[in-house]
């Protein structure tokens, strides 16, 4: 890959990673109403954009990964704050299985995952998979740790199995376009670019990961004639 794309994709890696690793912390609306599921789902068509942000907050407390289906459509809304406030969500429902034991697991391989300890990490993310093997952001966290490790192909493995449980997961999506992009794949690594636009238009330079991706494919074709 050449260096100029290296340039382009390092901080839409970096940025995939820190929210992978929650990093970002959820924009507080500033109402203290509180919502049940229902109210907190409802919240989010709302023609007001605090009302849409108070709703995403208090379904981040709610909500399990299957509710972040229904924020996805908000990581394209007009409001620059209901955008980064539905991208936290998103984020924090990946991260919740729907079963309090495995998200006290996950809680604590991300704490191990924090710290380094990297080989304890893969194997507590090993113990909730084998537990919850439909658990999808076990499985993208597991190809963090691969993929930090330059482990690609246990990474792209793991990836594989993120988006076959969740095909709108972008942070996937753009690890895996990445490892792709570096294999000298740039045309599965533009496709995949392109779906992760798709769901979030608003992916950090990705427009600029994919012109790069699409001059390699350019160059590519050209040597070969």
């Amino acid at each position: 890959m050449t260096r100029c794309l290296h340039r382009t994709l390092g901080p839409i890696v970096r940025l995939a990673l820190a929210f992978a690793l929650g990093a970002l912390q959820l924009v507080h609306a500033a109402s203290e109403e509180r919502f049940n599921y229902q109210q907190a789902r409802s919240a989010l068509g709302h023609g007001e954009p605090q009302r849409r942000i108070h709703g995403m907050h208090q379904l981040s407390k709610l909500g399990t990964a299957k509710d972040a289906e229904i924020v996805y459509p908000l990581l394209d809304d007009v409001h620059a704050e209901v955008r980064q406030v539905a991208l936290a969500t998103v984020w924090q429902l990946w991260g919740k299985s729907g079963n309090a034991a495995i998200d006290k697991l996950y809680q604590e391989a991300l704490g191990l995952l924090r710290d380094g300890q990297t080989p304890k990490a893969i194997k507590a993310f090993n113990d909730i998979i084998a537990k919850r093997p439909t658990f999808a952001e076990a499985w993208n966290k597991r190809a963090t740790i691969y993929y930090m490790a330059g482990d690609y192909e246990q990474s792209m493995q793991d990836c594989e199995k993120v988006l076959e449980l969740v095909p709108q997961h972008f942070g996937a999506l753009v690890g895996y376009a990445q490892m792709l992009a570096e294999r000298s794949e740039p045309e599965r690594a533009l496709a995949l670019m392109e779906r992760a636009s798709k769901v979030n238009p608003y992916l950090a330079n990705a427009e600029l990961m994919m012109a790069a991706l699409r001059i390699q494919i350019e160059n590519k074709r050209k040597n070969m004639i």
